[in-house]
């Protein structure tokens, strides 16, 4: 059986769709039936765009308890709004300013139609407080944003010169994120866009080649984007600002990526062949696997996030995993019958064509495949990743040893990180509302603004009362009405700021007082509250979900290898890099940009970035080199599978981490953070891991790093005449590059 011979029955038994997909008419019907699906999602799915601040209260939770028995309280339905009135200069207000004050208050209890409590003089009579009930309903709706400017409006409209007001409390912060993500979504695609478009031109060296996959990604985020509102509100999960931006960059870093294998070995087999639409069929079976292992690792991992306590964590879960299979969907339908309808001259001014670029890139033509080991080593391109393979299986104790050092060492970056941040560190933009709260915390006891709620059971609230007030961090505690319905409620305020860890340590200690009192039931609630609460609960899923993320990676990498050491060294080393990644990104964004921490989340939503997405990179590199190592040794086979890879991998290395880093645009400290952090994991993984350690582990490891599988299975030896029907090497998967040599069905069987 002749490799060309070979070549097409495997095309007969796999390029039925393919066949169709790449047709000439087919093509065109293809792209029609995408913009009617297309059409038919923007018309129909929600547009309405979440702008609030994530969920991350665990359901379960003391704090959420107290939250739903709350409701049954005659005031349930309400929560203040708190205006801070001081004088510029920081002088005391005097019976001038207090009445200020009071007339501002007033004013602000206008718009709402309610009255107004206070004004709450300071003891070193510098500041006053007016609070004002706002119906909770409207918090997270635009109609609770448009009212706290109204509110702010009239507080402006009539302020005595010399005077400073500040709304804050619950709605201010509301309404604040609401303002900080509006347009965010338009910022965020409009700079991810960009970033793309200038990578895949650079890539491309193409004037009119990056149009297509961008115009394929962007139609696909944007689709994406609408099925995602569309399952989180059926599956009643609430998606929002945050969440949404997140599977922007999945869905335009993986589409892209998706993009670079696909048209980067068609780029290839038009080097190879006249019939453009044969180079089509032969790079899609190609790349379709490798793109499909890709997928798979991450929405796997990403659905994971569906056992966690936090609604957050969830609501990322099942977004991210939607976005990533429109990804998929447009990338192995919209883009490859987009490529069959442009003819080859998409790739001016370089247009790729049999011979062309053979000496360059050591490409050859199908009918000239090798006949000996001798032959392949010569057809290993001359460029700058063959060079470093080389030197890295030279040496690969040395070079092993000194990135693992170099890993550990950034590592190091975590220790005497703080974790957690107030709510007023929250925003990368102004908000009046964490500036009033500060403002509040210089007049008056640091709680004053956020009061902790205990609740306890009708007729033992004088006991817990009694109980609360010899608390450490407790500046007073009053009883505040009853439920009708057998709870009695407490009113605590902290000397801590809110979200602090000496605020949280009192609400630690607060619930360890009240267990204390038989019978009264008594639990503890309040944002402070909600922070420890969310605090224990990032630590319990990232205890539960980091191991499932390496477990459902580990599968994966077994079954697209068919190994058991090589996942193992390939796990190995991903976590290394993952945690050098973190300690790294810890030091640039509270060294380098001035975060006072990193917030709770973000070990877990790094961790999972870090592995699903960065082993994805030395996944691509080792499916090819068991490809070469059907023929050659380990060591050989890592230099030719770095040497050929090495182009496309970087490049979707790079890509992948320039739209992370656009997450920066978005206003929340989280973001940025959780940008910065994958972005530097990325780049570990392109330039580090996969282009040196992972060669060196092989390396040293040897022919036994494939067991129990072995990559020659099924390939006649040099001098023996091929096996009929042997196929066992048909399903590798083949990694596309910008210097792939040839085919994997015309390299695997060869005569002498």
């Amino acid at each position: 059986m002749t490799a060309e011979s070979t070549a097409a029955s495997r095309g007969t038994s796999t390029g039925g769709w393919v066949g169709v997909l790449t047709g000439k008419l087919t093509a065109w019907v293809i792209l029609a039936a995408v913009l009617l699906v297309s059409g038919a999602v923007f018309a129909l799915a929600s547009s309405e765009g979440a702008s609030e601040a994530p969920q991350t209260l665990p359901d379960t939770s003391e704090a959420a308890l107290v939250s739903q028995i709350q409701q049954e309280f005659p005031d349930s339905g309400s929560v203040p709004a708190v205006l801070v009135v001081t004088r510029e200069d920081g002088g005391e207000l005097g019976p001038q300013g207090v009445a200020a004050a009071v007339g501002a208050g007033e004013r602000m209890a206008e718009v709402v139609g309610a009255a107004p409590q206070g004004p709450i003089p300071s003891e070193d009579g510098a500041a006053a407080l007016v609070l004002v009930p706002v119906e909770a309903e409207s918090i997270s709706n635009e109609q609770g944003s448009e009212l706290v400017r109204d509110m702010r409006d009239a507080i402006a409209d009539g302020l005595d010169p010399g005077l400073e007001a500040q709304l804050t409390g619950g709605p201010a912060f509301a309404a604040d994120t609401a303002a900080a993500f509006e347009g965010a979504d338009f910022r965020l695609l409009a700079a991810t866009a960009t970033v793309v478009a200038v990578l895949l031109i650079i890539t491309y060296r193409s004037p009119v080649l990056w149009l297509v996959p961008l115009v394929v990604i962007a139609v696909a985020d944007r689709v994406a984007s609408l099925l995602v509102a569309t399952v989180g509100e059926a599956v009643g999960v609430t998606v929002d600002g945050s969440t949404s931006g997140i599977v922007s960059v999945l869905v335009f870093g993986a589409g892209t990526n998706y993009a670079l294998l696909l048209v980067s070995r068609y780029r290839e087999e038009l080097r190879r062949t006249e019939n453009r639409r044969q180079a089509l069929r032969d790079a899609y079976r190609g790349a379709v696997p490798a793109i499909i292992a890709s997928n798979i690792t991450v929405v796997l991992a990403l659905l994971m996030l569906l056992l966690a306590t936090l609604p957050n964590y969830r609501s990322l879960g099942i977004s991210a995993a939607v976005g990533l299979l429109v990804a998929l969907a447009y990338a192995l339908v919209a883009l490859p019958a987009a490529l069959a309808v442009c003819g080859r001259g998409l790739f001016w001014p370089f247009v790729p064509r049999p011979g062309r670029d053979s000496a360059r890139t050591g490409a050859r033509s199908r009918s000239a495949a090798p006949t000996t080991p001798e032959d392949f080593r010569e057809d290993v391109p001359s460029g700058v990743w063959g060079r470093i393979a080389s030197g890295v299986v030279r040496r690969p104790v040395r070079v092993l040893i000194s990135c693992v050092l170099i890993l550990v060492i950034l590592a190091f970056g975590l220790l005497g990180t703080r974790i957690g941040l107030s709510q007023t560190e929250q925003f990368r933009t102004p908000s009046e509302a964490a500036a009033g709260l500060e403002t509040a915390a210089e007049h008056f006891p640091a709680g004053v603004t956020d009061p902790v709620t205990v609740l306890a059971r009708t007729g033992t609230e004088a006991e817990v009362l009694e109980v609360v007030e010899g608390v450490e961090g407790v500046v007073s505690a009053m009883p505040a009405g009853e439920s009708g319905t057998g709870w009695s409620r407490i009113t605590v305020t902290l000397d801590a700021a809110p979200a602090t860890d000496r605020s949280e340590d009192s609400v630690v200690a607060l619930r360890s007082a009240v267990d204390q009192v038989p019978g009264s039931e008594a639990i503890v609630g309040g944002s402070v509250a909600e922070g420890v609460d969310t605090s224990d609960g990032n630590l319990r899923d990232l205890a539960l979900i980091a191991p499932l993320i390496l477990l459902v990676v580990f599968v994966v990498l077994v079954l697209a290898l068919r190994a058991l050491i090589a996942p193992l060294l390939l796990l190995g080393a991903t976590v290394l890099s993952s945690l050098a990644a973190l300690g790294l990104g810890t030091f640039v964004t509270t060294q380098i940009l001035g975060f006072p921490g990193l917030d709770v989340s973000v070990p877990l939503y790094s961790f999972l970035f870090l592995v699903a997405l960065g082993v994805d990179y030395s996944v691509f590199l080792i499916i090819r080199a068991r490809e070469e190592a059907a023929t050659h040794s380990t060591r050989e086979a890592m230099v030719r599978a770095v040497a050929l890879t090495g182009g496309v991998i970087t490049s979707a290395g790079i890509v992948l981490a320039s739209v992370f880093v656009v997450l920066g645009v978005l206003p929340l400290i989280v973001l940025t953070q959780v940008g910065v952090i994958v972005a530097l994991g990325v780049l570990l993984d392109t330039f580090v891991v996969r282009t040196l350690v992972v060669p060196a582990l092989f390396t040293l490891v040897g022919e036994r790093v494939w067991w129990p599988g072995d990559p020659r299975r099924g390939v006649t030896p040099v001098g023996e005449p091929a096996t009929v029907g042997s196929d066992d090497s048909a399903s590798a998967t083949t990694v596309p590059d910008d210097s792939a040599p040839a085919n994997t069905a015309d390299t695997k069987e060869f005569h002498p």
